[in-house]
């Protein structure tokens, strides 16, 4: 009877307010069981369309636009979670001339019936955000490979103040995605696309589509033409491209015009000049550029070997990777209508192979200044969900009731991690493992990266019993010391391995490579293909080949290198395309989803194996959802450079606010120049430096983890211990073990109420208007403003002090009043850290692993300035009985005003908990400066046995 009511009041609604509207606006709407569903046709003011709102939650809206007449998109979705349960409380919907609203406890979603758009609004009728009206080009149809979709457009009307963040990970140092940014979700080596991003106006949005996309301003990149171009001789038309011998500057090969630079593929190689060696050249491109336009231009670079840039005489541009692995960066410049301007860029290849590419933006036109964009290759309709909060925290716990929580990663993961390219044989990690124990540096996991199979049997998962005797023998030696290992995983098989008939038999892997012929570059170059992970079966197979030859003798943790899938770095996204065809449909449609099944397999496949082990996943590549699956992201094959330690800061902050909160890079960088392979002194003390930089900048992120190629990264093989680089990087390893328990509280926070450890400046200060677009700081936890030094030979560095609140430098207690920039030292062994007032800060005792002892003392310092609070949770480190309610909390709070700090009873309990322990209650203000390096001045010990303690300080 309830539901035939429901059903009669729809109809007499639609009958009653509706019959004149929709003569004159040709449209009409249908009250849905979640939602409403507005129909347009023969509109001339709308496109002919369906537009569905369907209520998740209160603060959850999802929106499907389609065009008129075509059904509902069937596809079980692959980021949304399965157990997805609406709440549904009570919404309205109601009419009006030219609007129909739909309203739940906590927002307004409101339809234009004259042009379609959907806006959103808080209870006040403030608007949020809205749509701009959907045009011809929002569903452009289109097919690939046997499958129809459409190429999708959608405009978004945004705040020109307001903050923009997330979309994953991303190699340009851009902070703010907010006004004339463009960036592709599309995962590449360095490069992760996930469609979420976040606000200061407290909104979110999850672009609910996996095929490649471009967000924020999406007009087409132009080509190096498309500005006025003059020679270096003053000939119209083109820049003169000069190559040089690099061994001999003055002989030149050729000299010859170039107006279009597109060499970003191997298939571009032969438009360099026939009988030019580019590894021996130097190519120096020199002339005069001016614009049709005046304001702010965007040059975006793609780019293998040095390359320099400069304008109008100023060095704008000094980079360098590797030959194989292309990087991007991009340069803005502010330019006048039709001035010229010098540019003189100097590009050494560095390789046979190379590649250099420039594009760019004109400046934003005015009715594009407002507005956000996102476009994607294939989709059955325009798609997303509305995550409406109180805070950016809020969205992104709305985040992760869409697409699942974050799993706590096990206590170990927490501690340092030593890895190299590579442990070539069990002699050497077993070598590795045990200098660090005899030298006492702290450490918790070692990590055997790829080839530890025989040449050919890439994609066995088995190791060479040549170079490796006795793998099981080897795991269990490290673990009796104390380590955890992970090994590198690669879902890749070669056409000659032990397992690729199974796999080819079985249809579990893409074929088009083998029959290309395309060969690796390991030996004399293998033919290989990936595993389908798509294929429900081909993930059981894969599983099954790492639990037989990997879980069952011991490893701990999954390496998933090349999980884009990296067919091959350089071939373009045609080729790529036309090799990736998964299962489930055409790879245009799925071509960003590849790394999140290829996590579900392994997690689903060790938690069904072993449900007591926790899962850890390293991941080079990641898509929304895959949070989920206890996967951790890296940013990939970056190099060491200035420069890319630099851009992994907003690389990281933005991944975190996307919703994915575990993040690492390689400690050090991973790609190296040749300076530093025999290095001669000043190169060795930079090597030195920037690794000690880079350590001290991975102390506070989720993952703390070094790697690279030659020369080998750890610590006593970067410098002796007599030096500052040892003893700097030696000194943060134990601070970091020192940090466990907050690092591991923020863990606990992370799953339980959504939060991200790694926080830009906006997530907590999104009124500070001046830290908005800040790139080079962030906020570690609610307690540390973490700020590393990216230049060399820096000594101090300028840091930004949100507003509001006062800030106390960690190693001394020094205070600064918040709301200003300052100078601040950072002296060779350390960088600046400061701590929010009102922090209550624990810093545990020096373990050797994270497991060595209980923390049965702590130092708990306590900021004064503020209120504050703090959540120390601890549970079994090791499995999953916190899902079950196995953990224990104590909430610490501290009254700013009467200078009280008070413990609360501790609530839970898990077997192996400390049932006493004892507090050493360091009270920090301007009067009592004091620090994690120095003495305490003023400090209390407590003991505390799970009753509620009051503390006067």
């Amino acid at each position: 009877m309830q539901n035939l009511k429901f059903a009669l009041s729809g109809i007499i609604l639609f009958a009653l307010v509706h019959h004149v509207n929709a003569q004159s606006n040709k449209s009409n709407f249908t009250k849905t069981q979640s939602g409403v569903k507005v129909s347009f046709k023969g509109s001339e003011t709308a496109l002919d369309q369906d537009v569905y709102l369907d209520v998740i939650t209160d603060k959850i809206i999802r929106v499907t636009a389609l065009p008129y007449g075509h059904p509902f998109p069937a596809q079980s979705s692959l980021v949304i979670v399965d157990s997805l349960h609406r709440q549904l409380k009570k919404f309205e919907v109601q009419s009006t001339d030219s609007t129909i609203n739909l309203t739940t406890a906590d927002l307004i979603a409101k339809v234009s019936l004259v042009s379609g758009k959907v806006g959103f609004f808080d209870l006040s009728g403030k608007r949020v955000l809205t749509e701009s009206k959907r045009n011809s080009d929002a569903f452009i149809a289109d097919s690939y490979g046997g499958d129809a979709f459409y190429k999708l457009t959608q405009d978004f009307v945004v705040d020109p103040d307001e903050g923009i963040y997330g979309l994953g990970q991303h190699q340009n140092a851009i902070m703010n995605y907010n006004r004339g940014k463009q960036v592709t979700l599309l995962q590449y080596n360095t490069e992760i696309g996930i469609p979420f991003l976040v606000s200061t106006n407290n909104y979110g949005i999850l672009w609910h589509n996996y095929s490649i996309t471009k967000a924020g301003d999406i007009r087409p990149l132009l080509p190096l033409n498309a500005f006025k171009l003059t020679s270096k001789e003053g000939e119209k038309g083109w820049l003169t491209a000069t190559y040089v011998n690099k061994h001999k500057p003055d002989e030149v090969f050729i000299t010859r015009p170039e107006s279009i630079i597109e060499y970003s593929y191997l298939t571009d190689q032969h438009k360099f000049p026939k009988d030019v060696k580019l590894v021996d050249s130097k190519v120096i491109y020199e002339g005069r550029i001016s614009s049709s336009y005046s304001g702010k231009h965007v040059l975006h670079f793609k780019y293998s070997g040095y390359m320099k840039v400069w304008i109008d005489g100023q060095l704008v541009a000094d980079r360098w990777r590797q030959s194989w692995n292309a990087g991007t960066f991009e340069i803005e410049q502010e330019f006048n209508k039709d001035v010229d301007h010098d540019i003189r860029m100097e590009w050494l290849p560095d390789g046979g192979e190379s590649y250099f590419t420039v594009n760019w933006q004109s400046p934003v036109p005015e009715k594009r200044k407002s507005m956000f964009s996102f476009n994607s290759e294939a989709g059955d309709a325009i798609d997303y969900y509305f995550v409406y909060g109180k805070s950016m925290d809020d969205v992104v716990s709305g985040y992760r009731r869409l697409s699942g929580k974050a799993p706590i990663m096990p206590l170990w993961s927490f501690g340092f991690w030593q890895s190299r390219e590579r442990y070539k044989t069990q002699a050497e990690i077993e070598s590795v493992a045990s200098e660090f124990r005899r030298r006492k540096i702290p450490i918790d996991n070692i990590v055997q990266d790829w080839s530890y199979w025989s040449e050919p049997d890439w994609g066995s998962q088995q190791f060479d019993q040549t170079r490796f005797p006795d793998p099981s023998g080897m795991i269990k030696k490290l673990h009796d010391q104390n380590y955890k290992l992970m090994i590198s995983a690669w879902p890749k098989i070669n056409e000659e391995s032990s397992v690729f008939k199974s796999f080819r038999d079985n249809k579990w892997i893409y074929t088009r490579n083998i029959y290309d012929g395309r060969k690796d570059w390991i030996g004399k170059g293998y033919t290989s293909t990936f595993y389908d992970p798509f294929n429900q079966e081909a993930r059981d197979a894969f599983w099954q080949l790492l639990d037989k030859n990997l879980f069952q003798i011991g490893v701990d943790a999954w390496w998933m290198d090349a999980s884009e899938p990296d067919i091959h770095s350089n071939i373009d996204l045609e080729e790529r395309k036309s090799v990736f065809q998964p299962l489930i449909g055409s790879s245009v449609r799925y071509y960003n989803a590849f790394p999140l099944q290829n996590a579900k397999g392994i997690y689903e496949g060790q938690r069904e194996t072993d449900p007591n082990k926790r899962v850890f996943i390293l991941t080079r590549s990641y898509f929304a959802g895959q949070q989920r699956y206890a996967a951790a992201a890296w940013s990939g094959d970056i190099a060491s450079r200035w420069h890319d330690l630099k851009d992994q800061i907003s690389a990281g902050i933005n991944f975190s606010m996307s919703g994915t909160p575990y993040w690492t890079m390689d400690a050090g960088g991973f790609l190296v120049e040749n300076r530093f392979h025999n290095p001669n002194p000043a190169d060795q003390e930079e090597w030195r430096e920037m690794n000690t930089r880079w350590y001290q900048y991975g102390t506070f992120l989720p993952i703390f983890r070094a790697h690279g190629q030659f020369p080998y990264r750890e610590p006593f093989n970067i410098a002796p211990d007599t030096h500052p680089a040892y003893k700097s990087i030696v000194y943060y390893i134990n601070l970091r073990y020192k940090l466990l328990a907050y690092n591991y509280s923020m863990a606990a926070k992370t799953f339980f109420e959504d939060y991200s450890m790694i926080r830009g400046l906006a997530m907590d200060f999104p009124k500070d208007k001046n830290g908005l677009n800040i790139n080079d700081q962030y906020l570690w936890g609610p307690s540390l403003l973490v700020n590393p030094v990216t230049e060399k030979g820096a000594t101090s560095r300028s840091i930004h002090l949100p507003e509001g609140v006062d800030w106390y430098n960690l190693y001394t207690g020094q205070v600064n009043q918040g709301g200003q920039d300052i100078i601040a030292p950072a002296t060779y062994e350390r960088i600046p850290v400061f701590v929010k007032a009102g922090s209550i800060l624990p810093i545990g005792p020096s373990i050797q692993y994270t497991t060595e002892k209980k923390q049965d003392l702590i130092d708990l310092y306590v900021y004064d300035g503020a209120d504050g609070q703090f959540s120390l949770y601890e549970d079994e480190g090791i499995n999953y009985n916190y899902e079950k309610g196995k953990y224990s909390h104590i909430d610490i709070t501290f009254d700013h005003k009467s200078k009280t700090l008070y413990l609360a009873d501790r609530t839970g309990v898990f077997d192996g908990m400390l049932n006493e322990r004892k507090f050493n209650v360091i009270f920090v203000d301007a009067a009592h400066s004091t620090g994690i390096d120095m003495k305490a001045k003023r400090s209390k010990m407590i003991t505390y046995s799970g009753k509620a303690l009051k503390i006067k300080l």
